[in-house]
């Protein structure tokens, strides 16, 4: 198993919103996550805007707003 690029790790935490990952994926990630500071602070500011994007989209009541 190669170890992942920055840009191939972001790419997958990407992908990672839109598809179940394989596995081999999802190791090779959690690998380059565990040794790169830049990576994990761009998983960390993906996660910020999925949350974000989701409160906006809510209602005032915490309904999904259409």
């Amino acid at each position: 198993m190669k170890l992942l690029s920055c840009k191939e790790t972001t790419r997958l935490l990407s992908q990672g919103e839109d598809r179940k990952l394989a596995f081999g994926e999802r190791v090779a990630l959690r690998l380059h996550l565990a040794i790169c500071d830049g990576c994990r602070n761009v998983n960390r500011q993906f996660r910020f805007l999925r949350i974000a994007v989701k409160s906006l989209s809510r209602d005032e009541n915490g309904e999904e707003a259409a």
